[in-house]
Order: structure tokens, then C-alpha cells, then sequence
């Protein structure tokens, strides 16, 4: 089964990749895989701290993708799988598409601040035509309702 990958942070922009990938892959009969990336720097500290800090990231990502998952679930018949790596987010990105043939389409939320579209989306553009598979830029203050014309055709 093809599926979208989509990138789960703690920006705003990305609920509209989520929302945009769980109705795309609902529509064909695709599937959902959600990647969370943990970065290094956030475990910088002595052994034991950096242990707790990476179980407490991982419940915060868990219990954030269970809000999503249960969307998907309820309303689109889409029982989305997630990932969670550690390391530099383009790296980690590139990773798991090169581990998992079944990713068809990369789906990044763009974000609308004055600090541009993100770092993802930036890095990700700048080397889009080495990229293995198409990245989708959902922008991020699409309406709902936009989103939802645009993912039915």
C-alpha cells in the first residue's frame, strides 16, 4: 500500500499536512505514516537526565499522534502508523523514506510567519530535485474547508 509520510512537530502548520494527507490517502485507499523527529540537542545532559527527557519526548509525541490517529480513525477509516526517530530532522526525514518503499508522497506544512515557510520546507525545496519521492507543501493557513475541496479531485 503507497502512503503519505507526514511530519509531526510542534508547529500549528502541521495539522494541515496531517489533515491534507489522512483525506488524500482516504480518497485513493493509501495509507498514513506520521514521523516524529526527536532532535540531539534536546539530550545534551548526563546519562540519566537525557534517558528521562527521551521517555518524557516520546509520551508527549505518543499522546499528540493519538489526537491525530483518532481523527483519522473516526472520520477517515485511516489507521495511520507512526515513527519516531532520533537525530537531525533532514537526515532522519531522508532515512525513513530510503527505509520504506511504501512512501509515495512526502506532505510538509508551510509555515506563515515572517520566518518563512520552516526549516523542513526550506532545506527540503532547496534539494527537492534529488529527492527519491514528491513533497506536497501544504500551506499552513488554509481554511478547512479549502483543504477539503482541494483533496477531492
Amino acid at each position: 500500500m503507497r502512503k503519505f509520510l507526514v511530519v509531526l512537530d510542534d508547529s500549528k502548520e502541521c495539522l494541515n499536512a496531517i489533515r491534507f494527507a489522512a483525506l488524500r490517502a482516504a480518497r485513493i485507499g493509501a495509507g498514513v505514516q506520521i514521523l516524529s523527529i526527536i532532535p540531539p540537542e534536546e539530550f545534551q545532559h548526563f546519562m540519566g537526565v537525557a534517558d528521562l527527557m527521551r521517555a518524557e519526548a516520546r509520551e508527549r509525541i505518543e499522546a499528540h499522534f493519538e489526537v491525530y490517529a483518532k481523527w483519522m480513525r473516526d472520520r477517515q477509516g485511516i489507521a495511520p502508523e507512526l515513527v519516531i526517530r532520533e537525530g537531525e530532522p533532514v537526515a532522519e526525514l531522508m532515512a525513513q523514506i530510503a527505509d520504506d518503499p511504501d512512501i509515495g508522497i512526502l506532505v510538509l506544512g508551510a509555515g506563515t510567519g515572517k520566518d518563512g515557510p520552516g526549516p523542513l520546507v526550506t532545506q527540503l525545496s532547496r534539494n527537492s530535485g534529488a529527492l527519491p519521492i514528491p513533497i506536497t507543501i501544504v500551506p499552513g493557513d488554509l481554511s478547512r474547508e479549502r483543504l477539503e475541496e482541494i483533496t477531492q479531485g
